[in-house]
């Protein structure tokens, strides 16, 4: 009887204790778990992984807290589940192509020596069951560095660059980076091409800012025309179009790197009789300037300076426009003539350029 009553209460108990674990209270973790994500041009990085504490310990040279030559296992890089990053276009780690994908993170500790694991069986507890032969996508080696002391274990994303960066994890006194890289062009571009099919092909902005992205990277030139004149005109019977300023401009500007010649002068003439800022006058003066287009910019710039009179930074760049045309009279002449519309901190530059122009030295600042 007794031994009956025993089963029955260790079977209660089994029952009650597999059920309590299931609930939606959040409770507080002793590696608290943290979700990071940074943006690499278009690319989505994302890393989930539970940031344990230093609490004393020697943690890099004590075996029951990072398991050291792979023995018995790889260290999962954090606590609790392995850690995982996560990259939303194709990469390169340290110089090796892996896919857009989901990766479990681990490391294995070889003296100075850290391989890094990418596994693409992602979710495990730990590292316990990684398989290093058939689990593992891809695998680098680097050295760790001394870093500030960190408690608790944390991620940290440095040295940017327009397409890379190094993630570093951080933990006590040591640094362990590697270098995520994209291919900028490639990358960027496809991300347009699909964003360009979505609730984005309403907009007249959306395609005049991807095809000023590849004009300023000089990548996809052929392409970015047409998403200029898709700005410009519109999709299906003209729908959503906007002609302005800054669309027009912008395909001046892919004219010109296309040697487009003809076209190029409709474009223009087309330009002088839209509405504009000041502001953007000025911008797109200069960029004519910087090209050596001067008498271009000085057609352009007196129209401008009908449209928006005494304004002193559009009649400058008329000057400068006249003075690489070999008017340098007339432009020193106009420019002492409007200085006091300039204000009084700027003046000492406008009087430095009519010294420069007078000794025939003045070149466009950088």
């Amino acid at each position: 009887m007794l031994k009956k009553h025993f089963i029955t209460s260790l079977t209660l108990l089994i029952f009650i204790s597999g059920h309590a674990q299931f609930h939606t209270l959040k409770i507080p973790q002793r590696s608290n778990h943290v979700i990071e994500q940074q943006q690499l041009a278009v690319t989505d990085i994302i890393l989930d992984y539970s940031s344990p504490s230093v609490n004393k310990r020697d943690v890099w040279n004590d075996p029951n807290v990072i398991p050291q030559y792979g023995n018995p296992i790889a260290w999962r890089a954090g606590a609790n589940m392995n850690t995982t990053i996560e990259f939303t276009t194709n990469v390169k780690i340290e110089g090796k192509e892996l896919k857009a994908g989901k990766y479990g993170f681990h490391i294995i500790p070889k003296g100075e020596i850290y391989t890094l694991l990418f596994a693409h069986n992602n979710n495990q507890w730990g590292s316990y069951y990684l398989d290093l032969e058939n689990d593992v996508t891809l695998s680098i080696d680097v050295k760790a560095t001394n870093c500030t002391f960190s408690e608790k274990l944390d991620f940290e994303f440095f040295d940017w660059k327009e397409n890379s960066v190094k993630i570093g994890l951080e933990w006590a006194k040591q640094k362990i980076a590697f270098e995520v890289s994209v291919n900028l062009n490639k990358t960027v571009v496809d991300s347009f091409r699909n964003e360009l099919r979505g609730i984005n092909t309403y907009h007249w902005q959306a395609w005049n800012d991807a095809a000023n992205w590849c004009l300023n990277h000089n990548t996809n030139l052929s392409e970015a025309l047409l998403w200029v004149n898709r700005s410009i005109h519109g999709g299906f019977n003209g729908f959503a179009s906007n002609k302005n300023f800054t669309n027009i401009s912008t395909k001046i500007k892919l004219l010109k790197k296309l040697n487009k010649t003809e076209v190029l002068n409709e474009t223009l003439e087309e330009l002088y009789t839209l509405d504009y800022k000041d502001y953007e006058a000025y911008d797109f003066s200069r960029y004519l300037l910087e090209q050596k287009e001067y008498l271009v910019a000085k057609t352009f710039l007196n129209k401008a300076n009908n449209k928006h009179p005494k304004r002193w930074f559009l009649i400058l760049n008329r000057d400068v426009a006249n003075y690489f045309l070999g008017n340098a009279k007339d432009a020193i002449s106009s420019i002492k003539n409007n200085i006091e519309l300039a204000p009084k901190n700027f003046q000492p530059r406008l009087n430095k350029i009519i010294k420069e122009m007078e000794s025939n030295t003045y070149t466009l600042p950088k």
